[in-house]
């Protein structure tokens, strides 16, 4: 027995369980290049495309945000023009308001003035033309009482129309003149 387990050992030191023998060596070598050939025809090239569709996003996605944001400057531009173009035209609007309401103003009052000196002038030719009126109903009274005083203080009727026109109108003259 003795010899068996000396043979036994003798074969575990010649076989360590630790250290691989040459053919697991040389069997894993070679499974690992068939490995690294397989991960690198089919493995390597699907995350490269990944990666370069990737790349291509992001920086596609960088141009369009720039793109957007220059377009969101010229839209915010185009406002700001029109905007300040909006307010010119408003304060232009104003002016003119303002313009036309003074311009307004003027021809109301014009007419206005037209229409007092029109009124004036109506009243006046209406007082000249009851004033004259009177005048000739005070003169047409003032001879009827002047021809008959005269007619009492004379004495003698002054019915004839004629005479007593003449009397009235000698009499008016001379009231006149003593008037002035």
């Amino acid at each position: 027995m003795s010899a068996l387990l000396l043979a036994a050992a003798a074969e575990e030191e010649e076989h360590n369980p630790l250290i691989p023998e040459w053919p697991e060596i040389v069997l894993a070598l070679v499974v690992l290049g068939i490995l690294f050939l397989l991960v690198r025809k089919f493995v390597v090239p699907a995350f490269e495309k990944a990666y370069a569709e990737r790349t291509a996003a992001i920086e596609g996605g960088i141009e369009d945000a720039q793109q957007a944001q220059k377009e969101a400057q010229a839209a915010l531009e185009k406002y700001t023009a029109q905007l300040a173009e909006a307010r010119h035209e408003a304060a232009q609007i104003r002016e003119e308001a303002k313009e036309q309401g003074a311009q307004i103003i003027v021809e109301l009052r014009a007419q206005a003035q037209a229409e007092a000196e029109r009124i004036t002038s109506t009243a006046h030719a209406q007082v000249e033309a009851e004033r004259s009126q009177v005048l000739a109903q005070l003169k047409s009274e003032v001879g009827s009482l002047a021809t008959d005083l005269a007619g009492r203080i004379v004495g003698e009727s002054l019915e004839d129309e004629a005479r007593q026109k003449r009397t009235v109108e000698r009499f008016i003259a001379e009231l006149e003149g003593s008037a002035n």
